[in-house]
């Protein structure tokens, strides 16, 4: 049986608060197996009947929002997916190792086209930096996230699209654990 890795959007932030029991629970109910949480933002990795990962994030959204009340905009990889994301270096070492940087990672329902990355770069800054790859926006902050002298700034317009972030650290954390079965785990 396949195994994926639901990242959800709005868990456990903007006032809509999902104990991890429930949202396994949930995921249960919704005919999955196997079912595990990893921190408390909304990642949740289950097994599923399944391989069409579109149709299994339309499945979730839907009964989770059906659930909780509210829109949960779900993101389905798979653990090779997740291997391959959190392996990948966006910014070369002198800029991502700085300190006070930390990357990000916005996962994306589909690649965003040239006109929406167009719009992104308007957004780089000697604070931050984006960089594109596939279904994933990684984000260079070379500052504090609460910085009030820089905000954050609304990339996520500019791509005209939902996402969900996660600091890369916990991506690779999680890539880590959920590594493919016939892979070693990541170091």
């Amino acid at each position: 049986m396949p195994r994926f890795i639901a990242l959800l959007r709005a868990i456990n932030v903007g006032g809509h608060t999902v104990k991890m029991d429930r949202l396994r629970k949930l995921f249960e109910d919704c005919g999955f197996s196997d079912v595990e949480t990893f921190i408390a933002s909304g990642n949740v990795i289950f097994d599923a009947e399944s391989e069409n990962a579109q149709a299994l994030e339309i499945r979730i959204g839907d009964y989770l929002e059906e659930s909780l009340g509210y829109e949960v905009t779900t993101f389905i990889r798979t653990p090779s997916d997740l291997a391959d994301i959190a392996t990948y270096e966006p910014f070369p070492d002198s800029q991502a190792e700085t300190e006070g940087t930390t990357l990000y990672v916005s996962f994306l329902p589909t690649p965003p086209d040239s006109e929406a990355q167009l719009k992104l770069e308007a957004y780089c800054t000697e604070v931050d930096a984006f960089h594109v790859r596939g279904r994933e926006l990684y984000w260079l902050r070379r500052m504090k996230m609460s910085d009030p002298a820089y905000p954050v700034p609304p990339f996520g317009k500019a791509l005209g699209m939902p996402s969900t972030m996660r600091n890369a650290t916990t991506v690779r954390k999680l890539a880590a654990k959920y590594a493919p079965n016939d892979e070693a785990p990541l170091e």
